[in-house]
């Protein structure tokens, strides 16, 4: 790692940095409405987002710094097995293609802004809805720290903010800049800000792959050399060489399914999907975003280039960064770390409006203020949204990188315990809500249970894979514990079902469920408990 401060390569990123926070504020005069004091247009963008839009913006909520970081990261860790995150991109599209639409028809119908909203909606329960929100800011606020990892990351490398001897101030003063600043213009512009900035992160991103994966192969003499160069390692390990051991298949399969599963459960990828401003738009996105796991399987292959190139750090995220800055150009380095920091203010901002509405539909209006105005929930919304970030920072600041990590693993278990809820809620009701919550809470606790009791890679809790019951194989926690939910849910919904135990009341019909923007009917500035006509399914 190269001693001081990179000046060009800090220079640029400044540049880029400074250019996207004047278009973060500018954001909140973009196709804004005359009334904005409510979450359709705060939260949601006022659903108004077309086919490109929508991409950029999903594209920059999904892979984030994190992902342009720590995808890579695995592949230098662990060979081939790192490349999980490849297919599970590939298996969530036609996946989503089912249900997203059904889903934004749904919302669209009724004014709904969050999963919980059409959960309670659906099911009459705010109980049940009340634990898929409290669920999703669970997993929600970790992964907003660890986009705050990948800016610091970048730092690091560049030599911001002195070594570890510097005042902690002094230290952390530039990611408490880009934090003031990520705070401020998510506070200002809602989602527009990162609907804006996507363009620009994407942009850049497509940029620094397409260069790298030429530019840097030439430099180390090519891929053969550079397999050649990560097989060594991996045998030399005693892991047999590139493609994971046979005992690690179950593991790798598993993994890809169950995260291909849980992707769509996170509030910040339905934020991004319901503020889209029709049925179509989804379905043509579902079609489109494959190009980003294109990208993603280029990116990984910068895993074995760092090992090629002879990287070594002791912190395994600090990889890719370093190997753009022994390999490029100071000028285009500064390029590189400007799509991972942007990179992270994306998600970020997405992340933080997702968790601050939930908060504000689904415990604040439903619990605490039922008759808040929309102006209200607002305002509440924006607060939160500061206070998550505030959150995820202390988070950051406060605790080993490492353990924002395996919390983000554990979140992802946690949030694929929503599943049978919403996806099975669009389809059928024949789900009984109490089965449900049980299915839940059985799924959370085995999986919390498992995770701290499995060691992970650098700690002693929170692996995310381990023995599956009965069957002998090692395999993705979270995909266990969704199978013993599903269980559960069904065979008390049996029993409940067979008592006759009360329903619920669903306020949504079929027609619901194929409705789109233009409609007879449908209304988007009505919150939900008025907004459409109740009806049975």
């Amino acid at each position: 790692m190269n001693d001081g401060v990179n000046g060009v390569a800090l220079a640029v990123f400044i540049f880029f940095f400074v250019a996207v926070t004047v278009m973060g504020f500018l954001a909140a005069r973009w196709r804004a409405a005359e009334n904005a004091n409510n979450l359709d247009e705060w939260g949601l963008g006022g659903r108004s987002f077309g086919t490109w839009i929508t991409w950029f913006l999903l594209g920059g909520d999904l892979y984030t710094a994190y992902t342009f970081v720590a995808v890579p990261a695995a592949i230098y860790a662990t060979g081939a097995a790192g490349f999980f995150a490849v297919p599970y991109t590939i298996l969530v599209y036609p996946l989503i293609f089912t249900f997203l639409p059904r889903l934004w028809s749904v919302s669209h119908k009724h004014g709904y802004v969050t999963t919980s909203d059409f959960v309670r909606g659906r099911f009459g329960s705010k109980g049940l809805s009340l634990a898929v929100a409290i669920t999703g800011i669970l997993a929600t606020m970790p992964y907003i720290a660890l986009q705050l990892v990948g800016i610091q990351a970048v730092l690091d490398v560049m030599g911001v903010g002195g070594g570890e001897n510097t005042n902690w101030f002094i230290k952390d003063l530039p990611l408490l800049i880009a934090f003031g600043v990520l705070a401020a213009y998510t506070y200002s512009s809602g989602l527009r800000a990162p609907a804006l900035i996507a363009f620009v992160k994407d942009t850049l991103i497509y940029i620094v792959i397409a260069v790298a994966i030429i530019y840097i192969p030439i430099k180390l003499g090519g891929f053969d050399d550079i397999f050649s160069a990560a097989n060594d390692k991996f045998t030399k390990a005693g892991a047999g060489g590139l493609a994971p051991a046979a005992e690690g298949q179950w593991a790798y399969g598993t993994l890809a399914l169950g995260s291909a599963l849980a992707l769509f459960m996170y509030p910040h990828s339905i934020t991004a999907t319901l503020s889209s401003r029709s049925r179509e738009v989804i379905r043509r996105n579902t079609t489109i975003l494959p190009l980003y796991s294109l990208m993603l399987g280029l990116l990984a292959l910068l895993g074995f280039m760092a090992i090629a190139a002879g990287v070594t750090v002791e912190n395994g995220q600090l990889a890719i960064p370093q190997l753009f800055e022994d390999m490029f150009p100071d000028w285009f380095t500064g390029v590189a770390f400007a799509a991972i920091g942007i990179g992270a203010l994306v998600p970020a901002a997405i992340m933080s409006i997702a968790a601050a509405n939930l908060f504000t539909r689904n415990i604040y209006k439903d619990f605490l203020r039922p008759n808040a105005t929309a102006e209200e929930e607002t305002k509440v919304s924006k607060l939160v949204s500061l206070l998550v970030k505030v959150g995820a920072l202390i988070f950051v600041l406060g605790m080993d990188k490492t353990v924002a990590i395996n919390f983000q693993l554990l979140g992802g278990i946690w949030i694929l315990q929503t599943f049978p809820a919403l996806v099975g809620g669009l389809f059928t009701r024949w789900f009984h809500r109490w089965a449900l919550l049980a299915g839940w809470a059985v799924g959370m606790v085995y999986g919390t249970w498992k995770a701290y009791d499995t060691p992970s890679g650098t700690q002693k809790h929170f692996g995310n894979t381990a023995d599956v019951p009965g069957i002998g194989e090692i395999g993705y926690i979270g995909l266990t514990a969704f199978v013993l939910n599903v269980v559960v849910t069904v065979v008390l919904t049996l029993i409940l079902r067979a008592v006759k135990a009360p329903d619920g009341v669903d306020e949504t019909s079929s027609a619901d469920y194929k409705a789109d923007a233009g409609d007879p009917g449908v209304q988007t500035d009505l919150p939900p408990a008025t907004a459409g006509a109740p009806g049975g399914h």
